[in-house]
């Protein structure tokens, strides 16, 4: 017997890139969902409903886990112009979504999506708040089934971070941000949803932070993803290097936009520590061997088959 039959997931985030593709996996699955979202949507999916409510709020939090089996929380801050920003979101919401899922006595276990960024707190305001976090749930969770997800660079239908700069490559200019011996490692998200879904459903998972990434053998480097743009478009692909003092401007000019469209920046100094740090390499074989889960879909996969 499937050990997640007639189970509910309530789903932090799902209206965004990550948490979109992890709610259809859900339901896919013939799992109940509940997601939260800030206002009101209208779904004409079975099995889905739709609770409104805030990360700040317990109020509409208990509201929103009450009954649920599983909880999974994907909702995260990925832009800001100072660290208090970060820590609003990624270390107390997670802690309010954690509270509200221990004080409902339903919820048996809870998945956090973290970052491969909280293996280094010390690049950025983003990877610190992931591995704070990560650490304060840890202590939270007592006797609930914690799940700890780092994925690395994830890409896919609907993001818009990655997909200009594969969109460029396929044009023949790939932009290089980091050194040439940079390791990366990438992750297609429909592989993140399929991994969480899977740890959901396994009867014992461990509490543990598992990296995730596509599998490719030693990961990639710049020059790698040239050879895959070029064999793909069957034309080369001028690889072109961004210096770290255009890379400040930018993140400098970025954050001045920020304050005059009230809208949170990308690129900022503390990104590009984090932006040209040369070891992003991962593994999937902690993760593997307890949840029975691979990847399937490469960077060369990906890309000829329009996967982004």
């Amino acid at each position: 017997m499937n050990y997640a039959m007639n189970k509910t997931v309530a789903v932090t985030g799902g209206t965004g890139f990550i948490g979109n593709h992890i709610v259809d996996n859900l339901l896919a699955r013939g799992l109940s969902v509940r997601a939260l979202t800030r206002t009101a949507r209208r779904d004409t999916r079975s099995n889905i409903t739709w609770f409104c409510g805030k990360l700040e709020d317990p109020n509409s939090l208990a509201k929103f886990v009450d009954g649920a089996n599983f909880v999974v929380h994907c909702a995260g801050q990925v832009r800001g112009h100072n660290e208090d920003i970060f820590t609003q979101c990624n270390v107390t919401g997670s802690l309010h979504v954690m509270r509200a899922a221990k004080e409902s006595g339903s919820c048996e276990r809870f998945l956090f999506m973290s970052s491969l960024a909280a293996r280094y707190p010390e690049l950025s305001w983003y990877a610190n708040s992931k591995y704070i976090a990560e650490q304060r749930l840890i202590d939270m969770a007592s006797d609930m089934s914690l799940g700890i997800f780092r994925p690395t660079a994830v890409y896919g239908p609907g993001d818009k971070e990655l997909k200009p700069l594969f969109s460029w490559m396929l044009r023949g200019i790939l932009l290089r941000f980091s050194s040439v011996e940079t390791r990366l490692s990438l992750l297609h998200v429909s592989d993140l949803a399929e991994a969480v879904s899977q740890w959901l459903t396994t009867e014992q998972p461990q509490t543990h932070p598992y990296e995730l990434c596509d599998g490719a053998s030693d990961g990639y480097d710049w020059n790698r993803i040239q050879e895959i743009g070029a064999s793909i478009r069957n034309g080369s692909v001028q690889l072109v290097g961004v210096p770290l003092p255009l890379l400040k401007l930018i993140a400098n000019v970025s954050t001045l936009a920020s304050y005059l469209s009230g809208k949170e920046p990308m690129l900022t100094r503390s990104k590009i520590r984090e932006l040209t740090h040369i070891d992003w390499s991962a593994s999937n074989k902690t993760l593997s061997e307890h949840i029975n889960w691979l990847p399937k879909i490469d960077l060369d996969y990906a890309l000829r088959n329009g996967l982004f």
